[in-house]
């Protein structure tokens, strides 16, 4: 493909490591084959996405490139046979990865125990194993997990190159997190060492509960006369059902901060965020005109 790759992925020629990941990330999802089942023009926009992250995050590539441009994958040192980059079932050429599991886990609102999770591709870096290097190429690939899977932990299964691999994903994982799992990469040749498998964790926002570093942020919905008089309510967390005490007159927007009952610090055995509970008081609707002439004297008498 003879394209601009900065284009492609909408960055800058100066963009960092990290933006040139973001950027793909985003784009990645938008287009993802499973996702535009039998669009022609989605699916070939995808594999430019792959193309261009996969030459843009490798900094050799990326050098070489910025130089000689479309032509850089002819100039200077021949590269390896491999071809990289993600290749979904029925496409032609290059390594085929199977994923298992239902492909709306992709997109974070499916369930199940194994993961077809990976994020829409695997790069290989290196050169292949042969007479001019003992060991084979490295993978890389990313795997997207839910909030909650990120809170409890989570196994996960895949398969690459024909082996099947199962990984215990440690409570606390988070989004950016790379995990390094050596001889799992491609397969060395005669003599050679095979190459390690490198995954990066994304983690899917959740629609109720934020991530603040270690600290979770949810919502928790008060009547009027609870957040005025106080009381106990019943409450649904990551961590589990909650019983907790408001205090009389909670004001709307306030932050209730409930200690060591946020995300798991990753690797980090008993340490804990907090809690983050922000209220919301609902305003009673639809009153009678004996309940609004209640509150008008209620107005009066707090005068």
């Amino acid at each position: 493909m003879a394209s601009n790759f900065y284009s492609i992925l909408g960055i800058g020629r100066t963009a960092s490591a990290d933006e040139i990941k973001k950027a793909f990330r985003k784009l990645a999802v938008k287009y993802h084959p499973d996702k535009n089942q039998g669009d022609k023009g989605a699916e070939e926009k995808f594999k430019e996405l792959n193309e261009a992250y996969e030459v843009l995050s490798d900094p050799d590539k990326r050098k070489k490139y910025d130089q000689f441009g479309e032509n850089w994958n002819k100039m200077g040192e021949q590269q390896g046979n491999g071809t990289g980059g993600y290749h979904y079932q029925g496409a032609p050429g290059g390594q085929r990865f199977h994923f298992e599991g239902d492909t709306s886990d992709f997109f974070g609102d499916g369930e199940g125990d194994y993961s077809n999770l990976f994020e829409n591709f695997f790069r290989s870096g290196g050169r292949q194993g042969g007479s001019k290097s003992s060991r084979a190429r490295d993978i890389r690939g990313g795997i997207t997990i839910s909030l909650e899977d990120a809170f409890h932990g989570a196994a996960k299964v895949f398969e690459v190159n024909g082996q099947k691999i199962r990984i215990q994903l440690k409570p606390g994982a988070y989004d950016g997190l790379e995990i390094k799992l050596a001889g799992k990469g491609n397969p060395a040749g005669k003599n050679g060492k095979p190459g390690d498998l490198y995954l990066v964790i994304q983690v899917v926002p959740n629609s109720s509960y934020e991530r603040v570093g270690n600290d979770i942020r949810q919502p928790l919905q008060l009547d009027l006369f609870t957040a005025v008089l106080g009381g106990d309510v019943q409450l649904s967390t990551l961590a589990g059902n909650l019983k907790m005490k408001i205090p009389a007159g909670t004001q709307n927007g306030k932050t209730l901060r409930i200690k060591g009952k946020g995300m798991p610090v990753y690797n980090q055995a008993g340490i804990t965020g907090d809690l983050l509970l922000q209220i919301q008081v609902a305003i009673p609707e639809n009153l009678t005109a004996e309940q609004q002439e209640q509150f008008r004297k209620l107005q009066q008498a707090m005068k």
